[in-house]
This record gives structure tokens, C-alpha cells and sequence, in this order.
């Protein structure tokens, strides 16, 4: 193992975004009243695009993070790492994209994590995509990513979370592709929490927040775009989880359950898990783009702690 010197598997992350998944696989915060415990990994290096969501991240997470492009970047990487994490861009895959698939300029980037896996030979990786991955027309660029992992020798699992079971209160669902080393066992999936009747509502979710007045420094703010067609007239269900939370959705977010507005902001990372403490360096409009890209917090802690079990039930190492 490449522990660090506080006992921590070390962790690599790229495509970080604001941190999502990063803050998920630290661990140590609070949502809805329910703790994430803090988890043994220390994140040793990130990357993002954005500088948006680099200076969030640098808020929030730590200051190392590298913003820039990832095949500019890759050959700082160290030279092993115990967990290799990240979300490969989605807008070619997406049902909402062009439907080029891995051959396009942005989802082919998965290529790099390929690579980052060969360099440093990870005992597990963990790579999210959305839902569009499994669909029909997406068979030859799913293939293709399974392939190209599978062909460094590692054990692939591939599997549809829904981050609603997990205690998001969002009707989102993600693709989980956990890759593991030969010896070192078979990834075992974290179990769902809750079932469709004791989902988190919305309402459960917001309703404190329903007599605040704006605030920009807590990014309660919102868009005052006009009703427009299919994802800009949606509107909240006050006793079901959140729709998915989109990253381009042009100020065309969902509109309260309740009050004559979209969501704030801060509704918004609600929606995605994320802590009223975790601070958004950036205006209305990066926000929204970096809260649709996120991975929810609380189930990449979920993903995270299974991860930790796997670790821990092939290395003897008891934490």
C-alpha cells in the first residue's frame, strides 16, 4: 500500500470539478442532520478545467488541486497511488448531448484516466458517468471504456446507482465503473439505505429555507428566467426527491415547490448533498454549471466507504 504518513490511502483525483466526490471520499461533513464520518483517504492530487470550480475547491477541499488541462498535467502525477477517483466528462454520452459518444472531444477524455490508471496502477479506481452510458445507442463507447480498463488487468464492475436510495434527495441516477486489481478481491457495492417510500423529499430537504431572504455569501440566489419549454417550466414535488440537478441548464433550473421562483443556489447543492458549509466561489450562473457536473457527496461517501472496506478486507489493514 502507498499509505501517507498518517496512515491514509493515498488518493488521486481527476476531473474534480468543485469536489463532489472529493469532499465524498474525505468524509467529515454534515447533511440533514445525518454525519459522514470522516474516511482514511488523503486526496494527494486533483484537477479540474474550471477555475471556477478550482477556486471552490481550493475553499473547501485543499489547496492542490491543478487547474488546467488534464493532458497537460499528467505527467505530475506521482507514481502509484492506492485509489484513483474521478468523473469523466459527460456531455458526449449524455441524452441531452450530440451523441458522439467516447469519440467526442470532451467524453473521450476517459482516455486519460486509462492512462492514469496504467502509470500508477491503482489497487482500485472508481470512475462516474451518467445514466446515458447504458443505453443502447451508447453499447459500442461502454465496450470500449470496459475494454481499455479491462486490458490493464484489472477486475471491472459496472453498476447504476440511484442517489436517491443513498440519502440525496435527488432523483439522480449515475453509472459507477470500479475497477480492482487481480489478488485484491472483487468490488463489493455499498448497499442502498433507503427504498423509494422513505426517499428524502424536497420539502424535507428545503423547507428551512423557505423564509430566507437572498444572500450571495451563502449562495442563496436565483435565476429570473421566464418559464421556457421541457427542463425550464419543471417544478418541484414538494413529497418526492428533486429532478436532476443539470450543469447546462442556462438558468432554466427547476422552480420551487412551493414559492413563485427557481431554486436558489443553495437549494440546488441541498439537492446535490452538499453541506450549507461548503462555500461556492463563483456567480450565479459557474454555480449552477458546477453543481450539475458534482457528483452528491453523500453518495460518493457511500462509494467511498465501500471502497475502504474493500481496501481493508484485502490488506489485513485494520483502520
Amino acid at each position: 500500500m502507498n499509505l501517507t504518513t498518517d496512515g491514509k490511502y493515498k488518493v488521486v483525483a481527476m476531473f474534480s470539478g468543485c469536489g463532489g466526490m472529493d469532499l465524498g471520499f474525505t468524509g467529515g461533513f454534515s447533511f440533514l442532520g445525518n454525519h459522514y464520518e470522516a474516511l482514511p483517504f488523503d486526496i494527494v492530487w486533483a484537477n479540474d478545467l474550471n477555475e471556477a470550480a478550482c477556486r471552490t475547491y481550493r475553499k473547501n477541499i485543499s489547496e492542490h488541486i491543478i487547474c488546467g488541462d488534464i493532458w497537460d498535467h499528467l505527467h505530475t502525477m506521482p507514481e502509484k497511488t492506492d485509489v484513483l477517483i474521478g468523473g469523466f466528462p459527460c456531455q458526449d454520452i449524455s441524452i441531452n448531448g450530440k451523441g458522439a459518444g467516447v469519440d467526442g472531444k470532451r467524453s473521450g477524455l476517459y482516455r486519460a484516466m486509462v492512462q492514469a490508471v496504467e502509470k500508477m496502477n491503482p489497487k482500485i479506481f472508481v470512475a462516474e458517468n451518467v445514466k446515458g452510458l447504458l443505453m443502447k445507442h451508447n453499447k459500442e463507447s461502454l465496450d470500449r471504456v470496459i475494454n481499455d480498463f479491462s486490458a490493464l488487468g484489472y477486475n471491472i464492475s459496472c453498476r447504476l446507482y440511484h442517489a436517491a436510495d443513498f440519502g440525496v434527495p435527488q432523483m439522480r441516477e449515475r453509472v459507477f465503473i470500479v475497477g480492482t486489481l487481480p489478488g485484491v478481491g472483487n468490488f463489493i457495492p455499498p448497499v442502498p439505505c433507503l427504498i423509494k417510500e422513505s426517499h428524502i423529499t424536497a420539502q424535507d430537504a428545503l423547507q428551512d429555507l423557505e423564509a430566507l431572504p437572498e444572500n450571495a455569501e451563502f449562495s442563496h440566489i436565483w435565476s429570473r428566467a421566464n418559464k421556457s419549454p421541457d427542463q425550464g417550466s419543471r417544478q418541484l414535488k414538494a413529497d418526492k426527491p428533486g429532478q436532476t440537478i443539470r450543469a447546462e441548464c442556462h438558468g432554466n433550473i427547476q422552480f420551487h415547490y412551493k414559492l413563485s421562483r427557481r431554486i436558489s443556489m443553495r437549494e440546488a447543492a441541498r439537492i446535490q448533498s452538499f453541506p450549507d458549509s461548503f462555500i461556492f466561489d463563483a456567480k450565479l450562473r459557474e454555480t449552477e454549471r458546477m453543481l450539475g457536473n458534482a457528483v452528491p457527496p453523500v453518495l460518493a461517501w457511500n462509494l467511498a466507504n465501500a471502497v475502504r472496506l474493500h481496501l481493508e478486507l484485502t490488506s489485513g489493514i485494520n483502520k
